[in-house]
This record gives C-alpha cells, structure tokens and sequence, in this order.
C-alpha cells in the first residue's frame, strides 16, 4: 500500500478499536496526491450569514489555492436574499475556475431545529448552484477533515487555519470560514494518494 510501519501501526490500533487520538496528519506524513494538471477542487463550508469557499489546484510541490473568501450576508437580510446570493456567488466561482469537483461539510448533529433548517437551507443552496454545470459532489464529516489535516479530530479552527496556511503555503491564515472550506478541498485532494484517512460520500 506504500505506507509507513508507523501508519500500519496506527491502522492495526484503529482496527483493534485502540486509535490513538492524534494521529498524523496526511499531508504532513510526506505523501502527495496524485497530481494532474486539470484537478482543481471546490471546498465548501455552507451557513446563511457566511458561507466559505476556497479553490485549490492540484500541484508539487504543494497544492496552489486559486482563491478562498467568505459569502456574508448581513443579519438583516431576509433568508431568501442570502440563499440567492449564496447561489449566485458559487456560480461565479465555478464559472471562473472551473473545479473538477466540489466538497462540502457532511451534515452534523444540531440541538436547535432551527439552527439545522437554516444550516440546511443554505447547504442546499451551494448544492443546486454547484450541481447546475455537472460537477460531481462529495461530502466529508467535519471530523474527519480535522484529523486529516490537523491529526486531531476535535482540532480547534484557529488550529486548522494555520495548518491549512502551511499546507497551501499562504502569507497568513485564511479566515475561518474559508479555512474550513479550503480544508475540504484538501482532505479530499489527500483521497488520490496511496494513503487516506478520509472517505468521501458522493452526493
């Protein structure tokens, strides 16, 4: 499989169900993905007041983040004015870049009813916009992202920004939405190589 005695090692742990709860981060591990010059991912970080968007493509000796921001909608506006701009936002960003594929943030466990109908309004807005000019979508659990690019899946945002800085070589870290956004980008990217610690669904 081309993985180290240390992976292998951590994988009998995971197995045995004795996973160690830091465990190496992918991309800090040495192993790159397989690089193609047309690879160019969408991460995306759904919310109604600031969705996150981050563009990456693929390359050696580190994957190059294309662009990366925030979509933020001021409280007052309506829900309906920030799922369109939402939409409308995401459309630009495929029309300019032209990813190959698209990652958002798996669905999560909320207490507040109404915090998750809101979430899932604006998830499904980034998902119809995406969706329009036939890119394949996939989804990755939040933790997930976290341990395969932090080594921990709890890792706090601050922690993943700055690893995410490191990774994509940036002067400074990105905010945090976008971070996030650009972490899916890179947990997914990390599924080409010869080892994964993630397992995106497609959607």
């Amino acid at each position: 499989m081309g993985i180290t005695r240390r992976q292998f090692e951590q994988l009998q742990q995971r197995v045995g169900g004795l996973s160690p709860r830091v465990v190496e981060p992918v991309f800090a591990s040495g192993l790159r993905p397989a690089v193609n010059a047309r690879s160019v991912v969408l991460g995306i970080d759904p919310s109604l007041r600031g969705t996150g968007y981050g563009v990456i493509r693929l390359a050696r000796p580190h994957p190059l983040a294309l662009a990366h921001g925030t979509i933020a909608c001021p409280d007052a506006w309506p829900h309906s004015r920030c799922l369109v701009k939402i939409s409308q936002a995401l459309r630009d960003v495929v029309r300019e870049y032209q990813p190959t594929a698209c990652v958002v943030e798996g669905l999560f466990y909320a207490q507040n009813l109404q915090t998750a109908i809101v979430m899932g309004e604006a998830r499904g807005a980034a998902l119809a916009a995406v969706s329009e000019s036939g890119i394949e979508v996939f989804e990755i659990a939040p933790r997930k992202v976290k341990q395969a690019i932090v080594g921990y899946g709890a890792a706090q945002k601050s922690a993943v920004a700055k690893m995410v800085q490191r990774l994509l070589n940036l002067t400074k870290p990105p905010a945090p939405d976008a971070a996030d956004a650009l972490a899916l980008a890179l947990a997914h990217a990390q599924e080409n190589g010869r080892y994964s610690l993630t397992s995106p669904k497609r959607i």
